[in-house]
């Protein structure tokens, strides 16, 4: 079966010993198991049913790529709710148009300031208005409600069909408000299956992906549903502010962004680069030497010689050192 759903389901089957997810807490990354992962969104995913929150209800999520952001998607998706994102910029009247359009009966923001958005704007159907902060106890009733109700998640995820609505993604017209895109279970599961048809692939299970592009974004969508497909682990930054921050800690190994972000970067390494004199900018001229030979053979689909093979691992290697890299992965970061 084609859902999200089940897209998640299989993934916690796999019972990966790697991390599913590298949350931000109190300054430092934190892993969070799959078995963590997976008991969240059953509690979240039991709380919505306490709630009343009905298959093909909408519910709204506002607030900034978060884990939280994540868990409660999956879980919406269990209970058969169609998520409608709200980008986390979004002005008040903004925010309430896609709510009131997309006939949320409830929203989840990231705190009472996202909240706040909807303050003065009538929206007769939304019941329910939680923050990041009422996840803990809506988990709680969660639990509550699996206890004295055993096995009517299940019952609600064997209802969910393939051609379901899964989603609401807003995007800009050319004229006037956003328009709503409904999007199905089945055309979200297969933009993540696709890299099984790929040629070649970009990422791989064991990866370290950072996202900090909007979740409300189809492409931030999509990475946070091919992490749980492919099994690779996905790192959560929240403000787009941090991400140098964020890449020289979490040192992932792929990094989808847009091409500004990558003009920038490049920019910034190139200038520090030229900062360098003597041995060092020898060693840096050597070892970019050695990494464009080796992408060009590859882009070429050509063998890499065994002493090229060689220099470019002692370029990891040296790398890795130098990052004191906290995650063995043994791949250099690619861009998306």
């Amino acid at each position: 079966m084609r859902t999200i759903a089940a897209l998640w389901r299989n993934a916690v089957a796999r019972s990966s010993p790697l991390p599913a997810y590298l949350a931000e807490r109190d300054g430092s990354w934190v892993e969070v198991s799959w078995p963590d992962a997976a008991r969240r969104v059953n509690d979240l995913a039991n709380g919505l049913l306490a709630l009343g929150v009905k298959k093909g209800d909408a519910f709204a999520i506002l607030g900034d790529t978060s884990l939280e952001w994540a868990l409660f998607d999956y879980a919406l998706a269990h209970v058969g709710a169609i998520g409608a994102p709200v980008y986390a910029n979004s002005s008040s009247n903004d925010a309430a148009y896609v709510v009131g359009h997309s006939e949320s009966v409830g929203i989840l923001a990231e705190d009472d300031a996202q909240l706040a958005k909807l303050e003065g704007h009538d929206l007769p159907r939304l019941l329910h208005r939680i923050t990041f902060a009422d996840l803990e106890e809506l988990e709680a009733h969660g639990r509550e409600f699996a206890s004295a109700h055993p096995g009517t998640l299940d019952e609600r995820v064997a209802q969910i069909g393939e051609d379901d609505l899964y989603t609401y993604i807003y995007t800009s017209g050319t004229t006037g408000p956003p328009k709503g895109c409904m999007i199905t279970n089945r055309n979200y599961y297969e933009m993540a299956a696709v890299v099984d048809k790929m040629p070649q692939r970009f990422v791989f299970p064991g990866d370290v992906l950072l996202l900090y592009l909007p979740m409300a974004h189809n492409y931030g969508r999509l990475i946070h549903l091919q992490a749980v497909y492919m099994g690779y682990t996905l790192a959560f930054c929240s403000d787009p502010l941090r991400v140098g921050e964020g890449l020289a800690t979490v040192r992932p190994t792929v990094f989808p962004s847009v091409p500004r972000v990558y003009e920038k970067i490049h920019t910034a390494v190139v200038a520090k680069f030229d900062e360098e004199t003597g041995a060092r900018r020898k060693l840096i001229d050597w070892a970019l030497a050695v990494g464009y030979r080796v992408s060009k053979l590859k882009q070429a689909k050509q063998p890499i010689p065994r002493a090229l093979l060689l220099q470019h691992w002692r370029v990891l290697d040296n790398g890795q050192a130098a990052g004191q890299r906290q995650h063995q992965f043994a791949r250099l970061p690619r861009a998306l």
